[in-house]
């Protein structure tokens, strides 16, 4: 056999080993790097596999707590009224005008009330009346049309004057009027323009004195007033009429003015006198 013969049948096996070699040393490297690991786990090569992003574990939301509100004990909640524009006095008389139809239902009766100079009526009639006389002169209200009148009847003793119910009746719309205002607004607006109420009683010459004691002792003269229980007799030595009863003979103008207004007129202005009162007070 010659030397090249002899080269061509070693260098078969000679490749031959080399490659069962290899194959070997593949097989003995990752049967070590396999068992080298845990028997449960395979890790993938990592040019071969994209990489897995780390999930970080998912965070519990906790509510905040609510903070309870804390209230101190003595401290008081103020309400900041807005500012009320007020007329002047002398000029109060165009608020009236526009606010006056708002007060009443009964808007036709509105014709009974004086619209001049009306502030300082109220105040200089209502402490007239506080004290038991008549300032007719500034009388919030214009005059009745019908007259008093009483019933004449003849007796043993001459001429006998009997008190007439139905001249009460001359004063009929003036409580209608009254019993159809809105009593709260009423209050309001006293409130409202209690600055130039007292404006106007200081001009009678109390400036420090509160209108309101005034207010309070009008209308409590009108709740005490007793209505008669029958209807009284009335005497004539002259042009006016007089009580027999001496007992309302005495009785101040302001007291004898409610006389004449008849039982069941006095009875309704007495429950809205009431009524204003109590809100009156609470007003203060």
């Amino acid at each position: 056999m010659s030397i090249q013969n002899a080269e061509q049948k070693q260098t078969p096996w000679a490749i031959i080993s080399i490659i069962i070699v290899a194959i070997l040393a593949v097989v003995i490297y990752y049967y070590v790097d396999i068992r080298g690991n845990d028997d449960n786990s395979m890790e993938a090569p990592t040019d071969l596999v994209a990489p897995i992003p780390e999930i970080e574990p998912e965070l519990e939301i906790v509510p905040e707590a609510i903070e309870p509100e804390i209230v101190l004990e003595g401290t008081e909640t103020i309400i900041v009224e807005p500012e009320i524009s007020l007329p002047t006095l002398d000029e109060s008389d165009s608020w009236f005008s526009t606010k006056l139809p708002t007060i009443t239902w009964r808007k036709e009766l509105l014709k009974l009330m004086v619209t001049d100079d009306m502030i300082r009526r109220f105040v200089v009639f209502t402490d007239n009346f506080s004290q038991g006389s008549l300032a007719y002169a500034h009388s919030p209200l214009v005059a009745p049309n019908a007259k008093f009148t009483a019933l004449e009847a003849e007796n043993n003793n001459g001429k006998n004057w009997q008190w007439d119910e139905n001249s009460a009746q001359r004063f009929s719309q003036y409580v209608d009027l009254l019993r159809s205002m809105d009593s709260e607004m009423l209050i309001q607006w006293y409130v409202e323009l209690k600055p130039l109420i007292d404006q106007a009683y200081a001009e009678l010459g109390y400036p420090d004195d509160d209108f309101t004691d005034v207010l309070h002792n009008a209308i409590t003269k009108v709740l005490d007033m007793e209505i008669p229980k029958v209807q009284p007799e009335l005497e004539r030595p002259s042009v006016m009429y007089k009580y027999k009863d001496q007992s309302l003979e005495s009785l101040d103008d302001a007291e004898k003015l409610l006389l004449r207004l008849g039982k069941e007129n006095l009875l309704v202005i007495k429950s809205i006198m009431l009524e204003i009162n109590e809100k009156l007070a609470r007003a203060r």
